[in-house]
């Protein structure tokens, strides 16, 4: 019973990662970075970063317990503002992710590059 038991959350732990990995993989790709990325645990954070526009040194930040969630927080309404959202869809991409990944993956919106400033 406790093989059956580790092979079920197993199976439902693998379809939970593959959940998130596809749409991850697609707004990658939708905002011209390799889609690939998002299965390389540390150069998938810099690709995030790159694609909203932060310097790399965030990823130290990001590792720091419990202030991480404020960074993840802000990375991803970053993120999302990247997509033309607002910050009504920030909150459903934190509490309702296996929905709103999903959507802005697949969805309708489009990647706004960052602006070239002259210096």
């Amino acid at each position: 019973m406790g093989t059956f038991l580790a092979v079920y959350f197993l199976v439902i732990f693998a379809i939970i990662i593959v959940c998130y990995l596809i749409p991850m993989w697609k707004i990658y790709e939708r905002a011209g970075q390799p889609g690939w990325a998002v299965l390389v645990p540390i150069y998938n954070m810099l690709i995030w970063l790159r694609i909203i526009g932060k310097p790399w040194w965030w990823v130290l930040l990001m590792m720091i317990p419990y202030v991480n969630i404020i960074w993840v927080i802000w990375a991803t309404n970053l993120l999302v503002k990247r997509f033309g959202k607002s910050e009504g869809f920030t909150v459903g991409m934190i509490f309702l992710p296996f929905i709103f990944w999903p959507i802005l993956g697949y969805g309708d919106s489009k990647y706004i590059p960052l602006e070239k400033t002259e210096e």
